[in-house]
């Protein structure tokens, strides 16, 4: 194994479960087309780790990468429908909280899937618990305007989930 391909390894086991859950809020909960999205962030990765410059961190490198496939491929593939989304929904049993904690998710991605690119970029980069100095690096914007962007941004999702 070339020193190459045991930094990528090093990279991709360290990132890939946050690359991944942000991948699902992209693709509203569907597992396949995270999956997919995320294989394309390490391909890219991949392609593109020896010209990384150090300019940003790693991690922010790759988050930023992430955001831009993610957008990129939806945009191609269009939105996934909501009726594929909820027509996994089963009887709701009050014993199945395994169940409801499922649809709590699908109820959050569909709110997710209702914001624009950049809040959706800048709500899942919060939820991975990524700093918002470093999503203000990320998404090209000020700190303070982040801050104030999340909190707005939870506030609509609460409204929306609670609807």
């Amino acid at each position: 194994m070339t020193h190459l391909e045991a930094h990528f390894k090093a990279i991709y086991h360290e990132n890939h479960p946050k690359v991944y859950r942000m991948c699902m809020g992209y693709a509203s909960g569907d597992h396949m087309l995270a999956s997919d999205f995320a294989q394309e962030v390490f391909i890219k990765v991949w392609e593109h780790l020896p010209s990384f410059r150090n300019d940003a961190s790693i991690s922010t490198w790759i988050y930023r990468i992430t955001v831009n496939t993610c957008l990129v491929s939806l945009r191609k593939k269009r939105s996934i429908p909501l009726s594929k989304i909820m027509s996994t929904d089963e009887v709701r049993t009050p014993e199945n909280e395994t169940h409801n904690t499922e649809n709590n998710f699908k109820a959050l991605y569909h709110c997710i899937d209702l914001l624009s690119k950049d809040n959706k970029s800048i709500i899942l980069l919060e939820l991975e618990g990524i700093p918002q100095k470093e999503i203000a690096s990320i998404m090209g914007i000020s700190h303070e305007a982040i801050r104030i962007r999340v909190h707005r941004i939870k506030n609509e999702l609460t409204k929306c989930v609670q609807k």
